[in-house]
């Protein structure tokens, strides 16, 4: 357990340092955890793919390659943003 700083005992500077230190660790708890979501959400697309989006050859319909497009569309655009390409070049 963390104590708090006294308000009325403790410098104005040490208390706003004490806030963003807090606020610092918050933002590092909150960023691992989304992180984390991401990379169990890339794992079971990898496995989707190496399963070929369980498709299966004799069964493919011009409707799963539209699901297909539609998912690359999707990831193109967090490409895109995550890499500063296409519509969010520089």
């Amino acid at each position: 357990m963390t104590t708090r700083l006294n308000p009325v005992t403790t410098p104005r500077h040490q208390l706003g340092a004490e806030k963003a230190r807090r606020n610092r660790e918050a933002a590092l708890a909150a960023f691992i955890a989304k992180k984390a979501e991401i990379d169990t959400m890339l794992a079971r697309l990898q496995a989707l793919s190496d399963n070929h989006f369980n498709a299966h050859p004799d069964e493919l319909k011009w409707g799963d390659v539209a699901t297909l497009e539609h998912y690359a569309e999707l990831l193109k655009r967090i490409t895109d943003s995550a890499f500063y390409e296409g519509e969010f070049a520089e």
